[in-house]
Order: structure tokens, then C-alpha cells, then sequence
């Protein structure tokens, strides 16, 4: 069994994804890279093939009609034999030394005699054009050194969350608590990361600057006028994620409120989009999201709309706009818009 699978979804992918490979190529033989080939119309799914045949032991090149990034995350869950899953999209990247780092710490956990459900390391956004790299570091929320649960998780500061960067899940904990991504829609990453959390028992962080997530692209999906272009997509994921989890049920503390939190700025971010579109058809898509929040979950509606970002989402007029782009700005620090 390889240690650590990683899925490499890539539609059209061919100017940017050899950088992507090479730099998951430096985990040898305890690495598996299965490179998901979403029914690209250019090069990608032969350079896919490339280098499937020259490391046949480590690159594993999967080709399937279009079914979006979901569902290319979902082929690589299927096909992953590596005892710790990774998804890796191809205009991203990874550091040589924390990967190393990374492995190193993982194979010692998974030689040792506690299951280890979910591995946190740290995310840099390569915003092109930006001098000085963000940085998303955990060292205040969690402890460091040994394999911990979420009591042992302390403050999540609004702006701060684990995102699909920041992740390794264990496969077989993806597989038992039944994730799967819907097709045909962008912004699925935040249901992958947030609907195993009931099923995490145990976590571990490791402080290294692993994950190197590129912004800048016109068509990148966090772009603003992109993700306005997309927002059916985005309430999409946002039902998905109000529906899947009852969180009134979720028995810890610390873990309901993290994810209290999380679901209200996936709804800030639908809801801002919304707003910031300027149109009358959008508006009502936000009226109409929060109308199926009530009907859905009173409880739920009431939490959310009564928290301060939900608060700031709903004031009317002038006035209320301005409190709406100050929320808009923690939303951009979490998805980072460009």
C-alpha cells in the first residue's frame, strides 16, 4: 500500500500542470499521483500519458468525459490506494522540504499504533503580482507535536479556517462517512473539506509551508467576476452543506461551533456574491437562499442570521452595503479572490 495517494484533476490543463507533477514527483515510490484527465480538448491528456509511462510506479493517468472538478475528485477517491488521501489541483503546487517533512511525519504516525484521520499543514496563496505571500498558519488553533482531538482545538478567529489546501484525510474515513462531490459544479472544495469533519476523531498539524495555492488567473474560479458569473454553482454548494449535516447533532462542542462558523462564511460568500452583482435577478437568489435556510432549518436560519456576518448580510441601504464590504473583505481573506 502506497502511503499517501494525491489527486491531480485537470481540465485543460497543459500550460501549467507539468510544474504541478514535478513538484509531487519528489515523493518517489510512498507516493501515488493519479492525474484525473476531466475530458481536456488539449495536450493534457497525453502529457498525462507521458508521465504515466515514465514512472508507470508512481504516476497513474486517468482519462474520463467532463464531469467537472467533483467529479474528478471523486475518480480519485475511487481509484486511491494510499492509506492518506490528498487532492491537488494542476495550476497549484507543493514545497520540496515541508512535502518531505510531510511524508516523513506521516509514515511514522502510520507506523505507530494510533489512526490518524486527518493531517493539517500550512498554505501560502501565490497571488501573482503580490510581493509579500499570505500565509494561512494554524499555530494558535492547534497543538504541535503529538496526534490530538478536537478538544484539543483552541479559538478559530472569523477568517481563519482549514481549506482543501491545508488537508490530508485518511481514505478510508473519506470512503466511511459517504463523501461525495456533485458534478458539473466549481466550489466543491469546501464539501470536501467540511462534511468528513463529524466522522475526524483525530488530527495532527505540522507547521510547514506546504502547499503553494496560485492566484491570478482571468478564469480561475475564485475570481470575483467569475464566482458572480457561476453563483447558481455556489448556492448549489451551499445547500449541499446545510443539508448534509445536521449540526445540532454533532455531540462536541468545539467541533458544532468550528462548523457553525465555516457554513456561515460559505453563506456570507453566496450571499455577498449576491450583492455585489448588482442585479435584481441576483437578489432575489439571495432572498431565495435564505427563504430555503428557514424552511430547511429555523434553528439554523436563526443562528446564522443572528451571527455578525449574517447580520452585516442583511441590513438594508446605503449603510448597510458598506458593513456588507467589510464582511465581503473577511470573505476575501478566506477564498481569496482575485
Amino acid at each position: 500500500m502506497k502511503l499517501l495517494s494525491i489527486a491531480v484533476p485537470c481540465y485543460n490543463s497543459q500550460d501549467y500542470m507539468e510544474k504541478c507533477i514535478d513538484s509531487l514527483l519528489i515523493g518517489g515510490e510512498d507516493v501515488e499521483i493519479l492525474i484525473v484527465d476531466d475530458g481536456s480538448k488539449d495536450a493534457t491528456g497525453e502529457i498525462a500519458d507521458s508521465y504515466e509511462k515514465r514512472y508507470p510506479s508512481i504516476v497513474r493517468a486517468i482519462h474520463q468525459e467532463n464531469g467537472g472538478h467533483g467529479e474528478a475528485v471523486n475518480t480519485g477517491m475511487a481509484n486511491a490506494s494510499g492509506m492518506y488521501f490528498k487532492v491537488v489541483d494542476s495550476d497549484d503546487w507543493v514545497d520540496e522540504d515541508a512535502y518531505r517533512q510531510i511524508l516523513s511525519k506521516l509514515s511514522e504516525i502510520a507506523g505507530g499504533n494510533q489512526t490518524l484521520d486527518m493531517f493539517i499543514s500550512n498554505f501560502v496563496y501565490e497571488k501573482q503580482g503580490a510581493k509579500h505571500k499570505k500565509v494561512m498558519r494554524y499555530r494558535k488553533e492547534f497543538p504541535q507535536g503529538k496526534i490530538f482531538t478536537w478538544n484539543d482545538v483552541r479559538h478559530f478567529k472569523k477568517g481563519k479556517y482549514i481549506l482543501m489546501h491545508s488537508v490530508i484525510y485518511r481514505t478510508k474515513l473519506l470512503h466511511e462517512c459517504g463523501l461525495k462531490l456533485p458534478s458539473h459544479t466549481f466550489y466543491v472544495d469546501n464539501i470536501f473539506v467540511y462534511k468528513p469533519l463529524p466522522w475526524v476523531q483525530t488530527m495532527y498539524y505540522l507547521d510547514v509551508d506546504f502547499y503553494r495555492y496560485f492566484i491570478g488567473r482571468e478564469d480561475q474560479s475564485v475570481n470575483e467576476k467569475v464566482m458572480i458569473g457561476r453563483i447558481d454553482q455556489q448556492i448549489k454548494v451551499n445547500k449541499i452543506m446545510i443539508e448534509d449535516i445536521d449540526l445540532w447533532k454533532i455531540g462536541n462542542r468545539k467541533l458544532r461551533k468550528y462548523m457553525f462558523n465555516y457554513l456561515e462564511i460559505i453563506t456570507v460568500v453566496s450571499t455577498i456574491m449576491c450583492i455585489r452583482s448588482g442585479t435584481e435577478e441576483n437578489l432575489e437568489k439571495k432572498r431565495e437562499l435564505w427563504h430555503y435556510l428557514k424552511e430547511h432549518d429555523i434553528r439554523l436560519f436563526h443562528r446564522l442570521r443572528n451571527g455578525i456576518m449574517g447580520q452585516t448580510m442583511n441590513l438594508p441601504g446605503k449603510g448597510g452595503r458598506k458593513i456588507s464590504v467589510a464582511a465581503y473583505k473577511i470573505s476575501q481573506k478566506v477564498v481569496g479572490f482575485n
